[in-house]
């Protein structure tokens, strides 16, 4: 029997790493480091480390010996890093090129998780992954100072841009609109920002078939470079929230407001999605719509709360 893959997932405790560990251990030897440990298995080993001191995340990664690391660690919160400046490149840039570099020394290939929030939001269509980056906030620029890390700094890598990402493990736009839902009778939601929500869950199957052709093919080694993975579709804000009421049964009203009315310190772009024909061409794998990934979610969501009130009576 031959040896399974190794995959590392550095930030394995996060919303994407939780449901990552889960899909993949199933087929290859998983282990995780990240700053606390919040695992969806109990197979493989984690390592708590942290990915902006650069001796020790290269011990992990020399010590771990992966053939795969998929960098899923990041400082997402939007507002967070235009208010935090400072901790947010440290975290997402030069976090980064210290896994970059780390990896480029074990010999292993990365997997980067990158934003749609490179894009400046202008285009009319569908960003494609040779479209000029323009972030408007410290977020994307952070990241795409990331990407740059990568391609610099490691021979072997894929950065993967998604968007919108929600999931069961960590905070998320579709759980707090379905909380607000139940506790006020009208929200009010920007319509004029468009982008692609994507699920983890879906996100993780997506790696799981880029790993399985990287696993299986040789091709892989012409295959290095940027590929856009999300949810099929786009839609603004305000129809997502109406979507997410109406899937939760709620009869709270959901209005629309302008990005300048809500006041946010991030600018964000008006529209972000993406076109992911590139990366269902490279695996053969089509990522579902994010209406059916959303009401799978809300499905799941639903029946944990109706378990949940069973239990508090």
């Amino acid at each position: 029997m031959s040896k399974r893959n190794k995959i590392l997932i550095v930030g394995s405790s996060g919303m994407l790493g939780c449901d990552l560990w889960k899909e993949l251990c199933a087929d290859y030897e998983v282990e995780g480091t990240d700053l606390v440990e919040n695992r969806q298995s109990t197979i493989g080993r984690f390592y708590k480390e942290d990915i902006t001191e650069r001796e020790s995340i290269e011990d992990v990664i020399a010590e771990a010996d992966p053939d795969f690391v998929v960098h899923a660690a990041a400082m997402t919160d939007v507002d967070g890093c235009e208010l935090a400046k400072d901790r947010a490149y440290k975290i997402n840039s030069e976090g980064t090129k210290n896994v970059a570099l780390a990896c480029e020394a074990a010999g292993a290939t990365l997997i980067y998780i990158s934003t749609d929030f490179v894009f400046d939001g202008k285009k009319s269509s569908p960003y494609k992954e040779d479209d000029k980056p323009a972030p408007l906030n410290v977020y994307g620029d952070s990241k795409l100072k990331g990407e740059i890390a990568v391609r610099e700094n490691v021979k072997k890598h894929y950065i993967i841009r998604t968007s919108w990402l929600y999931g069961k493990n960590g905070k998320n736009f579709v759980d707090t609109i379905a909380a607000k839902a139940r506790a006020e009778k009208v929200l009010k939601v920007v319509d004029d920002q468009v982008g692609s929500p994507t699920y983890t869950v879906d996100l993780a199957c997506a790696m799981h078939a880029l790993l399985k052709k990287l696993t299986n093919s040789e091709s892989r080694l012409n295959g290095y470079g940027i590929y856009h993975v999300s949810n099929s579709g786009s839609v603004s804000w305000f129809e997502y929230a109406r979507e997410i009421v109406r899937l939760s049964g709620s009869t709270a009203r959901v209005l629309p407001i302008s990005s300048e009315e809500l006041n946010r310190p991030a600018r964000r772009p008006a529209m972000s999605a993406m076109d992911c024909s590139k990366f269902a061409e490279y695996t053969g794998y089509r990522m579902r719509s994010w209406k059916e990934a959303l009401k799978e979610y809300m499905v799941l969501s639903i029946r944990k709360e109706k378990v949940r009130d069973r239990h508090d009576k």
